[in-house]
């Protein structure tokens, strides 16, 4: 008896959501539910799915994107390029300097895989070695560090040195 209530409600349901969608066309960038004319060429016939387009912002004048364009491609002046590459070298030498002192702290931390055991590590062998294995595992973060460092500062020495 169910089925019987059902079925014509769920037809009646299809018939009214297929009336509701239309067919869409694509001619180039426009989507338009009026089938082109012969004039318009390169129309297709979109098949399944709804099609929801979304209107874009306008830029309010063309002047203030060029300028932006221009500045882009400007070359800064040498001073100021000097300027800023003593910077960077500062910079990179304190990072340098602070990574060195780091990998020491962290290579007498260490003593060559037999740090000192901590009064918790007694009784917990399992906490030493999670410890030790961290250790580790910083010692070579730092390391990479500090290659990764060296390197931009060759960077930086040579184009410095190019100019």
């Amino acid at each position: 008896m169910k089925h019987v209530l059902v079925l014509p409600l769920a037809l009646a349901f299809f018939a009214a959501s297929s009336d509701a969608q239309d067919r869409i066309y694509r001619c180039g960038n426009e989507y338009t539910n009026t089938v082109p004319g012969p004039d318009r060429k390169g129309c297709k016939l979109l098949a399944g799915g709804n099609v929801t387009v979304v209107q874009g912002t306008r830029v309010a004048s063309a002047a203030p994107a060029r300028a932006l364009a221009s500045s882009a491609g400007q070359r800064v002046d040498a001073t100021e390029q000097r300027s800023r590459d003593a910077d960077a070298r500062q910079i990179l030498e304190s990072e340098l300097i602070k990574t060195q002192e780091r990998q020491i702290e962290l290579q007498k931390e260490y003593n060559n895989g037999a740090p000192e055991r901590r009064p918790e590590e007694v009784v917990n062998n399992q906490k030493y070695l999670e410890r030790v294995a961290a250790l580790k595992a910083s010692l070579a973060r730092n390391e990479g560090d500090l290659a990764g460092i060296r390197r931009e500062l060759g960077r930086v020495s040579s184009t410095s040195a190019a100019k």
